[in-house]
């Protein structure tokens, strides 16, 4: 009986949150939403719009307006995609300042920009059936509202005069503002661009109206028109049309990530016409209509990123790819662009390795623009020799006797029949081709003799038979090894759990944050003293590696104390499962709050530097075992809901004795913040996390990553080669040019790239210690000129 209504008390439980978290009405002074699990939201009177929280994941949320009467909540607009609210931020009107939301901490994340008129008469906010959010006075007079506004989306009755700008996302479901924009022009033109802020450049305008005037507006009808109109009223240009459209129907018009606007309808639940798609249907041709050759920039990467190329689907939607021989920079975006996979061709004028390169076809695909060099050729033979014989081509168009040279990075790539031309991508042929080692005599007597014996069955079958042996040896020694749980100190003083308890806390491994060499990271609730989120890591590779990377993030994390350093709170050691248990961290990597489309304050980025020195320093000189992190980069480095720096994921760590201050062991860590001496065969001390240090200070400096290939300035490319000849020039203004509070604390500024120098010196010893070069950066002693090298920038 106890446990029937313990089961109606579970189920009625949910249905008082639900109705505190939508609630109809207006927005006052009194009252103000709060961004939790439960969406807090504001309804328009019919219901059909909510204005209020969006989750988007890692506890963080998107104030917004959405259709709430279908099952996709289709976000119309959204006021902070470009700095999302921590869970427990609230939204309220405030006097004398508007419609205000602020952080737990009471931070202001964003306001209603009021002019001072408005906001004295102001009295409340209401969401309206058109999916108008306003701010309006006691006299219901409109102060302020979301359609003046607008960011990506318009919708039924919104319309839009001179100057007016839309704003297309970074990426399906990333909110901050994308690079692609129109806006309605004083010449009268509707314009498309490209780019985020242009120079009016003609090639950064990809679609124009063409319709020359003034005073015009961009109307969105009742009917389901998309229009230019004179302020007479007169229709200068269809840009959209829907037509035999019912009452019965949402709409809207989005210009997305891809750069292409879109007139959607969806049809109301209540009215559902017999046979129409359930969905979002795109019920207009797409403007423009083929975007992969609408886009021809002078400057720029095109519709897709730099060094890759785009198709154009079944769907009329772009597809950015990569040519073979070349890698998606961000795995999670393939509009960022592509990187080669191989080491570039040698321009050493004695050894040009002609011979180790080869070229893969590509028919109808180009790069215009990128050229550098055009010549005529005979055949397409003689144009792949001419580009084989140049170490700056990595691409060579053939097209009619022609033959035309690129070089890296490639921009406005696309594959259509409109092209007529075949690409001839340039990549090297794998080191593993046979070469001659003048011992030929020898070589041929093994290879027949080899050939003998294979050819034999008898020694086949034996071989066979040893094969199967030694693989059933194996697996049944690897079994008995993970059958055993891994031997791990107690004395740690860290929590045990069993894997069912984390399978419970992590709801069966629902909601994945982040995924790693050795396993992935999923969030969870414990059911114990803890009573705040938690981050559970999984590994689930069954090799000695993972087993060796367990042993170690244990040892060397559960040994540690220290702010900036993710606390680790247990683990799981059962049978051949291995999970850690950390301390959740609200706010994500560094990576993705360094190099996303808002750039952090530089005030926040000093905070960041000085705290991942503190907690290296730790790990280098007090603990009671000295740890070298080994893996010190961005993505490593995680903030907490006060946006404090802690450094994480010790899998690839090496723990020193307390007398021991060198180490012999394989490579580790990351490409591009590794440490030349990994690659001589030296001892390996924590003067490797010092270099490491020193390539994340100057991406925290310059607010960039330390390789940038589609940089338009070669000298650009590698960060640090840039900063060492800013430095070296008296220049370091360039660094943060575009940054007004970096440029205001320029003898900081200069501090910070002289301290990042010494870290990345080629020679060890010449590398300040963690503890001196926290000093450096606080200010405690002074930074001495670092040596000239020119060595040490070759080596990043």
């Amino acid at each position: 009986m106890a446990s029937i209504i313990l089961g109606i008390l579970l189920i009625l439980v949910p249905l008082p949150l639900s109705a505190e978290a939508q609630t109809s009405g207006n927005l006052t002074f009194s009252n103000s939403l709060t961004a939790n699990d439960r969406n807090s939201s504001l309804l328009s009177p019919s219901g059909e719009f909510a204005f209020g929280f969006q989750k988007m994941g890692q506890g963080v949320h998107l104030l917004a307006i959405w259709f709430e009467m279908i099952e996709e909540k289709t976000i119309v607009w959204s006021a902070n995609g470009d700095n999302l609210a921590p869970e427990g931020s609230k939204v309220q009107l405030i006097a004398n300042r508007g419609l205000v939301l602020t952080d737990p901490r009471g931070r202001e994340l964003w306001y209603s920009n009021l002019t001072a008129t408005g906001l004295a008469g102001l009295a409340y906010a209401a969401m309206l059936d058109t999916g108008n959010f306003i701010l309006a006075s006691a006299s219901h007079v409109n102060l302020w509202d979301s359609f003046s506004q607008p960011t990506d989306t318009i919708l039924p009755t919104q319309q839009l005069n001179l100057g007016a700008t839309v704003t297309a996302r970074y990426s399906e479901m990333n909110y901050s503002a994308g690079r692609f924009h129109f806006k309605l022009r004083e010449d009268g033109n509707l314009s498309f661009y490209a780019t985020p802020h242009p120079l009016d450049d003609e090639s950064d305008i990809y679609w124009r109206s063409n319709t020359p005037g003034s005073g015009i507006q961009l109307i969105f009808n009742q009917s389901g028109q998309v229009s230019l109109t004179a302020r007479n009223g007169t229709v200068l240009k269809v840009i959209t049309s829907v037509t035999n459209l019912t009452s019965g129907f949402y709409q809207r018009a989005i210009l997305e990530y891809d750069g292409v606007f879109r007139h959607y309808v969806h049809p109301k639940l209540a009215n559902l016409s017999s046979g129409w798609p359930k969905g979002w249907s795109n019920v207009s041709d797409p403007v423009p209509e083929n975007i992969c050759t609408s886009i021809v920039q002078n400057i720029g990467s095109g519709a897709c990123g730099l060094n890759s190329y785009c198709t154009l689907g079944n769907d009329l939607r772009p597809r950015c790819q990569c040519p073979l021989g070349y890698t998606l920079l961000d795995s999670m975006n393939e509009m960022n662009g592509c990187i080669q996979e191989f080491a570039p061709q040698n321009c050493n004028g004695s050894r040009r390795e002609t011979d180790q390169f080869d070229f893969r076809e590509m028919p109808n695909t180009d790069w215009p623009r990128s050229d550098y060099e055009h010549s005529a050729a005979p055949t397409e033979e003689w144009c792949r020799e001419a580009c084989r014989a140049d170490c700056l081509c990595a691409v060579a168009i053939f097209n009619r006797e022609t033959c035309w040279k690129k070089k890296l990075p490639l921009s406005n790539g696309r594959m259509d029949l409109s092209e007529d031309g075949k690409a001839l991508i340039k990549f090297r042929i794998n080191d593993s081709t046979s070469k001659s080692t003048g011992n030929g005599n020898k070589n041929s007597t093994l290879i027949i003799i080899g050939s003998v014996l294979l050819s034999s069955s008898v020694f086949v079958n034996l071989l066979l038979l040893l094969i199967t042996y030694l693989i059933y040896r194996s697996f049944r020694s690897r079994d008995s090894k993970l059958s055993q749980p891994v031997q791990i100190n107690q004395a740690i003083g860290t929590q045990t759990f069993t894997y069912q308890e984390l399978q419970e806390a992590t709801d069966q491994f629902k909601e994945e944050l982040g995924r790693g060499a050795f396993g992935t990271v999923y969030k969870g609730v414990l059911r114990s003293e803890y009573t705040n989120f938690v981050a559970v890591k999984l590994l689930a590779t069954r090799t000695g590696e993972s087993e060796k990377e367990f042993e170690r993030e244990v040892i060397a994390i559960g040994q540690t104390n220290h702010k900036n350093l993710v606390q680790l709170l247990g683990y799981c050691n059962e049978g051949q499962h291995r999970l850690l248990v950390y301390e959740f961290m609200s706010n994500g990597t560094l990576a993705d709050f360094l190099f996303g489309a808002s750039r952090p304050s530089w005030y926040r980025r000093i905070e960041i530097a000085c705290d991942v020195a503190r907690g290296l320093s730790y790990l280098h000189d007090d603990c009671t075992r000295h740890i070298i992190h080994c893996d010190i980069k961005p993505q490593n480095i995680l903030l907490d809901g006060s946006l404090t720096a802690k450094i994480s994921d010790f899998g690839l760590a090496k723990l020193l004795m307390a007398n021991q201050t060198r180490t012999t062991t394989g490579v580790r860590g990351t490409r591009g913040y590794l440490a030349p001496e990994w690659f001589k065969n030296m001892p390996i001390s924590s003067k490797v996390d010092v270099y490491s240090f020193g390539i994340l200070l100057v991406e925290l400096i310059c607010c960039r990553k330390n390789y940038k290939p589609e940089s338009e300035i070669e000298a650009q490319i590698v960060l640090v080669d840039w900063a060492y000849d800013c430095y070296h020039d008296g220049s370091i203004l360039k660094l943060v040019e575009s940054d007004d509070e970096a440029s205001s604390d320029i003898k900081r500024v200069g501090r910070f790239v002289m301290t990042a120098l010494w870290c990345i010196q080629e020679d060890p010893s010449l590398r300040p210690t963690m503890k001196k070069i926290t000093q450096m950066l606080e200010g405690a002693v002074e930074v001495p000129v670092p040596p000239v090298s020119s060595s040490f920038i070759t080596s990043v």
